[in-house]
């Protein structure tokens, strides 16, 4: 059993971010909980608190007990933990030691002094429990995220913990990649292991829950089985800043007001990762003004595609046109400005507001200016915090706000949606569609039918490199995209 008792935290800095607050909770032996919410309600921190992290990697004020079969976590070194708690992180590449899939599956194991029999004897058992047998003897940087994903599944089971803590496992995966972590996550549930997910993606975990925590401001609020959960209407879903239980169908989308008849085309458009051909585009047009969804399997090409727009990839072949005028990358770099799927990589200054100033003029204007774009964003209360010290989905609205401060055309945004609730994606929805208010072009790279629904209105979709079709909204479209995006499809699929 999984106990909380009277448990706080809050972390050092005197940030109200993330803060638990007198938390008592017992879960027992082979639930699975899912804990949802809205960013900064404390769901990370409570994973933090089973997993150990917290108090050995995050310091901060901790008071109460948390303890796994009556094992006190708070007096346990991480070592000690890994063969009890076993973590699954949002991005995978944050867990792994090893540059193979071999010595990552066996690492934990070696560091537990395992003798090298057993150690074997165990991986050949998680590798046909998890069916990952094509993905042995492979290199790390060469799996889709989906395939890291189920690796570092594996290797976490490989010490055979009775508790696994999954911290928004699904965020940067397509649908595809979903199915393969719910697989991975029936395992385990057929098992009998106790499994605390916090998410927000929900639907594919509708035929997984046990149970559903809700927390609001550090305080679970809501404590409901799966069926009680599911019964809440969809207004009230909204109300409570989670995203949808059931597939988007794509009736009540967006207008294509924005478009022009000036057009973006891309002709001969060709890139290769050494011998390996990774975009091959004969000839596409794109309305100026709209917003393009590129849609897509993880290692279709789109962030190939967006890197190469912008003119970051100086060996890409082929011709852009705008409005009939050709661009080269070099002409491109000044044009365009892309906000990457990990926002981490491209934030710089010591404080919120100074990243936002940094994509801009110096002029007495531009300070006015960027506090507009913060709290156009919800983010003026963090202006004087360091980017580094927010959520992933915090970063990434800074990312954001550094875009829309810069200008620039044609933005192009890579996942800008991964890790946030439904009430910050739709603020970054407004946000995007003032952008295409004020004549940018924008090129969304999104797993997110939500997002999709909200504010794109052309769309990209990408296959092995190649463009396999492009359009508007029309009911051809709608058909298409919902059968991309329909989870009800991909569950069944799964589970037949």
């Amino acid at each position: 059993m999984l106990e909380f008792s009277n448990v706080s935290f809050s972390y050092d800095g005197s940030s109200l971010v993330g803060q638990i607050n007198n938390i008592t909770l017992s879960i027992l032996k082979g639930q699975v909980v899912l804990i949802c919410g809205e960013s900064g309600c404390g769901k990370t921190t409570l994973t933090r608190l089973i997993n150990g992290l917290i108090p050995n990697y995050y310091e901060g004020n901790l008071t109460g007990i948390v303890s796994v079969d009556g094992e006190k976590i708070s007096e346990k070194a991480l070592y000690e933990i890994a063969p009890i708690v076993g973590s699954v992180f949002q991005n995978p590449r944050s867990q792994f030691f090893a540059v193979d899939t071999n010595s990552e599956l066996a690492f934990g194991c070696e560091n537990l002094g395992w003798p090298e029999e057993k150690i074997k004897e165990r991986m050949e058992q998680i590798v046909s429990e998890f069916h990952i047998e094509s993905l042995m003897n492979r290199s790390i940087f060469a799996l889709s995220g989906g395939e890291k994903q189920k690796i570092a599944c594996a290797s976490v089971a490989m010490l055979n913990p009775d508790v696994l803590v999954l911290d928004e496992p699904s965020s940067n995966l397509d649908l595809k990649s979903i199915r393969e972590l719910g697989e991975v996550i029936r395992i385990w549930k057929d098992q009998g292991k106790t499994i605390i997910i916090s998410e927000h993606r929900l639907s594919y975990l509708m035929d997984l829950a046990d149970r559903v925590l809700y927390m609001q401001n550090g305080k679970i609020t809501k404590d409901l089985s799966l069926e009680e959960f599911q019964k809440i209407p969809k207004e009230e879903l909204s109300r409570m800043g989670l995203r949808s239980l059931t597939p988007i169908t794509f009736q009540n989308h967006r207008s294509t007001k924005g478009m022009t008849d000036e057009q973006i085309v891309l002709s001969n458009y060709c890139f290769s990762y050494g011998k390996r051909t990774a975009l091959q585009i004969d000839q596409i047009s794109i309305p100026k003004g709209s917003i393009v969804g590129i849609i897509g399997s993880n290692g279709a090409g789109k962030t190939t595609l967006a890197r190469c727009l912008c003119g970051l990839e100086k060996k890409a072949s082929g011709e852009v046109l705008i409005n009939g005028k050709s661009y080269t990358g070099k002409k491109r770099l000044n044009l365009c400005y892309m906000v990457m799927q990990n926002p981490s990589h491209q934030l710089f200054t010591e404080d919120v507001l100074d990243e936002v100033l940094l994509s801009m003029d110096d002029n007495e204007e531009s300070q006015s200016i960027a506090e507009e774009i913060l709290k156009n964003l919800n983010l003026d209360t963090w202006s004087e915090r360091h980017p580094m010290s927010l959520s992933g989905g915090q970063q990434q609205r800074v990312a954001i706000a550094g875009a829309v401060a810069s200008g620039r055309e044609i933005m192009i945004f890579d996942e800008p949606t991964s890790g946030l609730d439904f009430r910050h994606m739709e603020e970054v929805a407004d946000v995007l569609a003032k952008l295409q208010d004020m004549g940018k072009t924008l090129f969304i790279i999104t797993h997110d039918p939500e997002l999709i629904e909200r504010c794109c209105d052309y769309f990209l979709f990408i296959e092995n490199g190649t463009v396999k079709w492009c359009d508007g909204w029309n009911e051809e479209t709608e058909e298409k995209l919902s059968s991309f995006f329909d989870q009800t499809h991909i569950r069944s699929i799964f589970y037949t």
